[in-house]
Order: C-alpha cells, then structure tokens, then sequence
C-alpha cells in the first residue's frame, strides 16, 4: 500500500522560520566585517561567528523550524546523526567560504568560487537534513525540482557573500539580512516542493523510534533552544565588541 500524502504548511512557523533566517543573517553580516583584522590577517574566531550565525541559524535553524512547519498527518521522526552531521557542514561550509573572500572580497573569482561551495554546502544541509526524517514511508524526488533549487542556493549563497563585504551601515545591513532572509527561505520551500512523501504503512500516526531518533514532538525545544541560546550569545558578543571599538575610536 502506497499513499501520496497531503502536505500543508503552518503559516505561523513559516514566518518564524523567515524571522529566525532574517535574524542569523544580520549577526553574520556584522561578524563578516571584522573577519579581516589588522595586517590583513584572517581571524578565525571571526570567520567561525559568521559561520554559526549564518550557517548555524540562518539556514540550519531556519530549515528545522520550516521542516516543522510541515503538516504531514503522519508521525514523524529525526536521526540525530544526520541533523547534526547537517549542522556542521553549515556552519563550516559558510565559515571557510566567508574566509575565502574576506581575503580579498573585490576578487570576482574568489566571490564566485566561494559562492558555488557554499550554495553546495547549503544544498547538502538541507536535503542530508532530510535524510534524516524517518516516517512510515518514503520521499519521491523530483530531480528537476533538485536542479532549481540548487541554482538558487549557489545564486543566494554568492548574494550573500557579496553583501557580507559590502554593506556598511546598520539600515543597509539589516534591509540586506532582510533579503537573505528571503531568498534562503526560497530555496528551502523549493526543495520542499521537490519531495513527494509517500506513506505505507496502516498505521500512519506511529512514531518511529530507534537509537539516536527524536521524536518530531521533542525537536522543537531543541532546535529553539540551541537558536535562542546562539542569538543571545553572538548578539551579545558584537554588542560587546562594537562598543569597546567605538570608545577606542575617540579621542
């Protein structure tokens, strides 16, 4: 027995999911800027702020809450493995690549190099992400869906480096972040559309259950918790370092 299972979205948790990704992306775009530091040395714990703030909440966070703003009727679980390992290539794929151009951020060559492996590092989180749902059932992809969905990943991921070395004040950063905002959350719900789920199981609402595996119910609190707890602390950080260089910057 094979039924095509009827998806909806949660309007409220697909905002959330824009509002988290907008939120990621300014932090990202204030922490790009001090990457480079004196001499042209490259700082990594700069480069790994970046990373986390973009990678960790603007497109892995922001791909959790969407994947819970899926109304499937069907229980649902994740391999804890695969949504971590998805983590860690966010946040290092867009670490490295925000390194990569901050070396030389008017190099055309290196904006476009660094904006294919991050929109690729982008499409791997997202769909190793999906792997890791487990359901009575399976997904059927379409691959020209696939295909779309990552030439905007590549197409955002560039935008986004771009704008993460040339944008100056706060207004133009955050209607910046606002922007990638959006276009990350396109290229998710792009993705989403390529997946058909496909239940065969009779007993649909079972929840799955195995070593590492949690519970749809149980993913929220962390995911809320590990993106509440990161934007408190990196906010906090650049607060921190933005006043200590405007009072060493008077006279």
């Amino acid at each position: 027995m094979e039924i095509l299972l009827t998806s909806s979205y949660s309007v409220p948790l697909v905002v959330l999911s824009y509002f988290i990704s907008v939120a990621g992306s300014l932090i990202a775009l204030v922490a790009a800027r001090r990457i480079v530091g004196p001499g042209g040395r490259i700082s990594l714990y700069h480069s790994a702020t970046a990373g986390l703030a973009l990678g960790g909440i603007g497109v892995w966070a922001m791909h959790f809450i969407g994947m819970l703003a899926l109304q499937l009727r069907v229980g649902v679980s994740y391999s804890m493995f695969e949504t971590l390992i998805s983590l860690v290539a966010a946040v290092v794929a867009t670490a490295m690549a925000l390194a990569y151009v901050a070396a030389s951020p008017r190099s055309l060559v290196r904006l476009m190099v660094a904006g294919f492996l991050l929109g690729m590092g982008v499409v791997v989180m997202h769909y190793l992400g999906m792997f890791g749902m487990r359901f009575g059932g399976f997904i059927e992809w379409s691959y020209p869906i696939i295909g779309l969905s990552t030439l905007i990943a590549i197409v955002v991921a560039t935008v986004a480096l771009w704008l993460a070395f040339n944008t100056r004040t706060v207004i133009m950063r955050g209607l910046a972040a606002s922007v990638m905002g959006a276009a990350v959350c396109s290229m998710h719900y792009t993705g989403m559309a390529a997946a058909d789920f496909i239940c065969t199981t009779a007993t649909p609402q079972a929840i799955p259950s195995g070593l590492a595996v949690v519970s749809a119910l149980q993913l929220p609190g962390w995911v809320v918790m590990f993106t509440v707890a990161a934007l408190f602390v990196l906010a906090l950080d650049q607060f921190v370092r933005h006043t200590a260089e405007s009072a060493s910057a008077k006279p």
